[in-house]
């Protein structure tokens, strides 16, 4: 089973601005700070505006407010890594794992400027590999997923008129 999420994220700001915050690991860092993960690393190579740019985020955050039934799979604490390959200045290739756990999300984030202000689309697949509860879970990650999509498009909003 596969749980699909798209989450739409506006900007007033053309897409070249966009793409320079989102290669920014200071904006990157202020996202995690935002979402009070516990520890975090931000390793941002290569330049989006060229075509080319990979992103990795390496964060930790508690697992508070998990129901019982995932704790116990996930423990006290969640290691999220994710990685954006960008191939092009407005496409990112997208995927998220959980090391260790039996889950994984992958997708795309698409910029689309639409005259002076952006529209910063991202579509995840989530698949959970554990049996009878598989698609709880994916319904969970996709929940926490879409929270911090909310959460970086908070932050990026705020950046965007510094």
């Amino acid at each position: 089973m596969t749980k699909r999420l798209t989450h739409d994220l506006a900007y007033d700001a053309p897409a070249s601005q966009v793409q320079a915050m989102l290669a920014d690991p200071a904006f990157r860092e202020e996202v995690c700070d935002y979402q009070r993960v516990l520890r975090r690393s931000v390793t941002i190579a290569g330049d989006a505006a060229a075509g080319g740019m990979d992103v990795v985020i390496d964060q930790v955050q508690a697992a508070h407010g998990i129901p019982s039934f995932a704790k116990k799979f996930v423990g006290d604490e969640i290691n999220i890594v994710q990685r954006e390959t960008w191939t092009s200045p407005d496409r990112a290739d997208i995927h998220v794992t959980i090391p260790g756990k039996p889950g994984e999300m992958s997708g795309t984030g698409r910029l689309h400027d639409k005259g002076g202000s952006t529209l910063h689309q991202v579509t995840l697949d989530i698949k959970v590999a554990i049996p009878l509860v598989a698609g709880k879970i994916e319904s969970l990650v996709a929940d926490l997923l879409l929270r911090a999509l909310r959460a970086e498009n908070t932050v990026g909003r705020d950046y965007l008129t510094r």
